[in-house]
């Protein structure tokens, strides 16, 4: 059975949270500030802060938020790891797809994430990817699945996963998230070590 790696965007493999970052440009980076750190902590579940978030965001011209988020930093070590292993490594996110297209163009590997549609009424938000039916899609796939992330919308992806890792290199991971982690890992270099350990 070969491993996959199964990595959370948002803060794991970023080294800045996206949508902040888009709400910054847009002048709503309040009230995008306020329901980020309330999904990071768990206080609001991740569907319904998303669907508040993309309601702020929706009237921003994509390419504008694709010129944005092609500027968010990447945690380089993280994206070597990525880029010797793309076939092994997949991003599981609930960030929408056409929101985050550069950096998926520039990761190369397997995106999963929440899907959208646009046409002349503007942009829809078509479905939320739910991370923990999502990496059991994987498993089913004959992989075992080592999960990724920080904040406690990761928590259902780490429980599905067959090993899970809380991450802290941007922030301090989710309490939620430590307690079903099986390990909790602070910097880039430790943690893509200890990855390379399942190869």
């Amino acid at each position: 059975m070969r491993t996959l790696f199964a990595f959370d965007l948002d803060g794991t493999v970023t080294r800045a949270e996206i949508l902040p970052a888009i709400a910054r440009a847009a002048g709503v980076f309040d009230e995008m500030s306020r329901l980020t750190a309330l999904t990071l902590d768990g206080a609001l579940d991740f569907e319904s802060s998303f669907r508040q978030r993309f309601d702020l965001l929706r009237r921003i011209p994509p390419a504008e938020v694709r010129r944005i988020t092609a500027a968010v930093p990447l945690d380089p070590e993280i994206e070597a790891f990525i880029a010797e292993n793309k076939a092994r490594c997949a991003i599981v996110t609930g960030n929408l797809d056409c929101w985050i297209s550069p950096l998926a163009e520039r990761l190369g590997c397997a995106i999963h994430s929440s899907r959208s549609a646009e046409d002349d009424g503007g942009l829809s938000l078509v479905s939320v990817l739910r991370k923990g039916p999502c990496i059991e899609r994987l498993r089913r796939q004959d992989r075992y699945v080592v999960a990724i992330g920080d904040g406690a919308n990761d928590i259902p992806m780490l429980l599905a996963a067959d090993y899970g890792i809380a991450f802290g290199g941007l922030r301090e991971p989710a309490r939620g998230l430590l307690a079903v982690a099986d390990r909790t890992e602070r910097d880039a270099s430790s943690l893509c070590r200890f990855l390379r350990s399942f190869m």
